[in-house]
């Protein structure tokens, strides 16, 4: 059996600048269990050796249960469940983080999801044919319990530029 592209038509995502509204909430899908595979990984692929991600026995001696996955893991996962409502399909340029807070330890076999609120809706200044978009995002684990929080500004395209 062949396929072709049109067999598989492309799922609406993210909205318009005109479409956000300060307040309006999104709870990502599905959500994403972070695996040891994924953990080792990370922390090989970006040299990131500190032994608390490392090293279950010196997670131990300081109080963890075992080694917890690299918190920067967990924040570049609820990061990118969030992108598909609100930036990547008419995403300008990412403009900042404007700060992260790690509650919680996430560890290896954890369930994390994303749920995100539009904090701010502007003008751009600069670029008339995009707007700018604040949102304010977190990731819970699989207990519900909040781990993670970061607020993120984007530009975002106008309707009226999308033709």
């Amino acid at each position: 059996m062949q396929f072709r592209t049109k067999d598989f038509p492309l799922w609406p995502k993210a909205s318009f600048f005109e479409e956000f509204e300060p307040g309006q909430t999104f709870d990502h899908h599905w959500g994403r269990t972070l695996t040891e595979s994924d953990a080792v990984a990370f922390n090989s692929l970006t040299l990131g050796y500190n032994p608390l991600y490392v090293n279950d026995e010196y997670a131990r001696e300081i109080g963890h249960p075992r080694s917890p996955v690299n918190p920067y893991l967990a924040f570049l996962t609820v990061l990118g469940l969030s992108v598909e409502d609100t930036s990547e399909k008419n995403g300008g340029a990412f403009l900042s983080v404007e700060y992260v807070s790690f509650l919680e330890p996430v560890y290896p076999g954890d369930t994390i999801t994303a749920h995100t609120t539009v904090h701010q809706v502007r003008e751009s200044k600069s670029r008339p044919m995009n707007g700018i978009v604040t949102w304010h995002t977190h990731g819970r684990n699989q207990h519900g319990t909040r781990v993670l929080e970061f607020s993120r500004t984007n530009l975002v395209q106008r309707r009226s530029e999308a033709r």
